[in-house]
């Protein structure tokens, strides 16, 4: 471990054919990257074995806990297959979707395309946007012709580009009664149990009922416990289900309809990403920006770990350095106190993908240096009732201790790891060591910002503790003889559930 390694906002990369070998995941790690995600959309579980497996390889060659994400591709909507070269669209004119298949768009007096949902044809009414390719094409429908298995779907041409296959279709102004996970969606959440993921990532989430499938679904499967609801502050670590199988949800906020049920969604996840892509494509593009503060502020609020994605360093996919607005853009995240920021094609198809996490990585602790000396990152403190009310009211003051006597570190003791989370989300600029030996907690608890986690088979007594972080701190060069550390363990140690100790300690003074 190096003073470097000391990453407060958390960097994810996004795996891809430029990023999947042992070699290149091992320089990712090496370069700050501590949660992987793999993305649903694309490849096979044949693919996701030998990226999993070359994952936990890098992991054990670097000695660092990372997690990996999976990412749930949704019920993305998409234009059935066109004719090699593309079809290019006119500003004006009309264009008809048909439910029938159409084996490779085709010409009659208008273009005449399918598409993977044909319902969407009795669902879009007139007056509505239709947006293609990420929005370079935009329509409008202007009525619903034939019935049944005949219906079709006349539009005309608003913004024109040339289309091709598979191109996204976005419905801003359409409420679809598509569900919200697929049957291939299901099948990925049984692989994702199946191979132990540390996290999934909800796609086009619309409201809690979205995530309520999905939370049953986990149930079902063993990996959610029964009776753990909504969670708050801990990601639910804290209620008593320590020794049973948890992955934790994180919702996709990019569509209209999830800001207008924000509250409610974010209640109901144990994250939140905000996905800028598709954000930015069925919102105002002039919006995306207020829209990611408002969602940060309120996950902040509510203590759940958010995450901001999407061209974070797009222009790294092709160039060695980014743009002067990209490194503002990674730098307001961080200031705006996410617990993680997220590459994408950086490093999913990019040619530079280890400079694009160093760059990252370089951003960040500029970033963290300004917010130490300048303090602008401002913790929001939520009082909580019940069962996480000890551990609430204890991270509120372990922050303040370790800001009045100017700690070095905090270290915890973690079982579950819900007190770990809480402090996380005090928002200090002090590195949280969190010490513990169940290798699922650990790897979650690298997505966490300031959270650095380390292996410890469990002290017999908090003395013991004491004096192995001690010997820990300096063989490490992390500290030194005399420095302060706030020490965060339940009494005695291995008791399980109940975080109740806190220490002040300096370095090397005896604990007799």
């Amino acid at each position: 471990m190096k003073k470097t390694d000391f990453l407060m906002t958390k960097i994810i990369a996004t795996l891809g054919p430029a990023s999947n070998s042992v070699e290149i995941i091992t320089q990712l790690i090496q370069a700050g990257a501590r949660v992987f995600r793999i993305n649903f959309s694309h490849g096979k579980f044949s693919e996701y074995d030998q990226l999993i497996e070359n994952i936990r390889e890098s992991e054990r060659a670097t000695n660092e806990f990372v997690a990996i994400l999976g990412d749930i591709s949704g019920p993305k909507i998409r234009v059935g297959k066109i004719m090699e070269g593309g079809i290019f669209l006119k500003q004006g004119s009309e264009i008809i979707f048909s439910k029938k298949e159409v084996p490779n768009g085709e010409f009659f007096e208008k273009p005449l395309f399918s598409t993977t949902y044909p319902a969407f044809i009795d669902e879009v009414n007139p007056g509505e946007r239709i947006l293609l390719d990420d929005g370079n094409i935009e329509l409008t429908c202007l009525r619903r012709e034939g019935a049944g298995e005949e219906a079709t779907l006349v539009c005309r041409v608003v913004e024109g580009n040339r289309l091709t296959s598979s191109k996204g279709i976005n419905l801003p102004d359409t409420l679809l009664s598509l569900p919200s996970l697929t049957d291939k969606d299901f099948r990925c959440v049984e692989y994702a149990v199946k191979k132990s993921l540390d996290f999934l990532a909800l796609s086009f989430v619309r409201s809690r009922k979205d995530i309520l499938v999905l939370k049953d679904k986990l149930t079902e499967l063993g990996a959610r416990p029964h009776g753990l609801g909504i969670t708050g502050h801990d990601f639910g670590f804290s209620t008593g289900y320590e020794d049973t199988p948890y992955i934790p949800i994180i919702s996709k906020i990019e569509k209209p309809q999830a800001i207008q049920n924000l509250e409610e969604i974010i209640e109901e996840s144990d994250g939140v990403m905000v996905a800028r892509g598709d954000l930015g494509v069925e919102m105002d593009l002039a919006e995306v920006a207020i829209l990611q503060k408002q969602i940060v502020h309120q996950c902040r609020k509510e203590g759940k770990p958010v995450i901001v994605a999407t061209q974070m360093l797009q222009s790294m996919i092709l160039q060695p350095t980014p743009t002067r607005a990209e490194v503002s853009d990674v730098a307001n995240a961080i200031l705006d106190g996410v617990d993680a920021i997220m590459l994408s094609g950086e490093t999913a198809i990019g040619k530079f993908p280890v400079a694009a996490v160093k760059m990252m990585a370089r951003i960040g602790v500029k970033t963290h240096g300004f917010i130490q000396k300048f303090g602008h990152v401002m913790p929001h403190f939520v009082k909580k009732e019940g069962v996480l009310s000890r551990k609430s009211a204890m991270s509120h003051g372990v922050a303040d201790m370790g800001r009045d006597i100017d700690a070095r570190y905090i270290i915890t003791w973690i079982h579950s790891g819900g007190s770990t989370m809480m402090i996380s989300q005090q928002r200090m600029e002090v590195p949280i060591i969190a010490f513990g030996e169940r290798v699922s907690r650990l790897r979650q608890m690298a997505l966490l910002y300031g959270v650095i986690p380390r292996y410890l088979i469990q002290p017999i007594s908090g003395s013991r503790f004491i004096a192995d972080l001690n010997i820990f701190l300096l063989q490490e060069n992390l500290i030194e003889i005399g420095d302060p550390i706030v020490i965060v363990a339940s009494d005695p140690i291995t008791k399980r559930g109940l975080t109740n100790r806190i220490v002040i300690h300096y370095v090397g003074e005896s604990m007799e």
